[in-house]
C-alpha cells in the first residue's frame, strides 16, 4: 500500500487540469475486503442497468437533493483515507457509487454533472481498465487515456471533471497505446502495444453531493 505524504506528487502533468493517479492506494487484503463486502450485499442493493450493475451508499443523488443514508463501516475507512488527502477542498465525501464491470462491459462517454462537487475519486478492485477522456463536442476526439490498475486511486478535478467526457470501452482486453499518459506513475512498467486481459472490475467512486435533504432514512 502506498504511503502518501504529499498528494501533489501524484499529479499527472501531461493531462489537462487536474488528474492524480496513486498506484497501490489500497493493499491486496483491503481489495479483498471491499470485494467481499460488495458481493455479500443483499440482492435488492444492486441496481441493474443494460451494461453493468451498481450499488449506491450514502443515498441516491437527485436534482432535488439526496436523502442521506448511513454509510456502512467498511466503507468509512476508505472515505476517511481519501478525505485525509485534502483533495476535497473543504467539503467532505458523503456518497459512494460501486460499479461492477464484467469483461466486455463499459460506459458511454459522459459527464458526471452538477449533482456532485466537481471532484471524483475512484478505487479500482479486481481488474484494471482503461479510462478514456474525450473532447465534449460533436467529433469527440480522444484527449488521453489512463490505465487504472487494481488497488489504485484516480482523482479527477477542475476542467478534467467539468469539460471532458470520460468513458470505458466495451472490450474484453485493452492494448496500451501512446495516448496513455500515466504509464510512468504505474506500479510496474507497461509497454506500448502490450495487451491486458480484463477480469471483473469493481470501482468504488467516492464523492460529495452538495445538496442533501434533512430527512434521513434509518436502516
Amino acid at each position: 500500500m502506498e504511503v502518501i505524504d504529499d498528494p501533489s506528487k501524484y499529479k499527472i502533468t501531461e493531462a489537462p487540469s487536474d488528474v492524480y493517479y496513486i498506484p497501490n492506494f489500497i493493499s491486496v487484503e483491503e481489495e479483498n475486503e471491499i470485494l467481499k463486502n460488495v458481493y455479500s450485499a443483499p440482492k435488492p442493493k444492486w441496481t441493474y442497468l443494460s451494461n453493468r450493475r451498481l450499488q449506491d451508499y450514502g443515498g441516491v443523488p437527485h436534482k432535488r437533493g439526496m436523502i442521506p443514508e448511513k454509510i456502512p463501516h467498511w466503507l468509512n475507512k476508505y472515505m476517511d483515507r481519501i478525505r485525509n488527502l485534502g483533495v476535497f477542498e473543504g467539503t467532505l465525501p458523503n456518497q459512494v457509487l460501486v460499479n461492477e464491470y464484467m469483461p466486455g462491459q463499459g460506459i458511454m462517454p459522459h459527464l458526471d454533472g452538477p449533482l456532485f462537487h466537481p471532484i471524483v475519486t475512484t478505487i479500482s478492485c479486481g481488474s484494471h481498465t482503461i479510462l478514456n477522456f474525450l473532447n465534449n463536442d460533436v467529433i469527440r476526439n480522444k484527449v488521453c487515456e489512463l490505465l487504472l490498475e487494481r488497488c489504485s486511486l484516480v482523482i479527477i478535478k477542475n476542467d478534467m471533471y467539468t469539460k471532458y467526457l470520460h468513458s470505458i470501452d466495451e472490450k474484453e482486453s485493452d492494448t496500451i497505446s501512446n495516448k496513455c499518459i500515466n504509464l510512468e506513475q504505474c506500479s510496474r512498467k507497461f509497454k506500448i502495444g502490450e495487451n491486458l486481459k480484463r477480469q471483473t472490475r469493481v470501482s468504488v467512486t467516492i464523492r460529495n453531493v452538495p445538496k442533501v435533504l434533512k430527512v434521513k432514512l434509518t436502516v
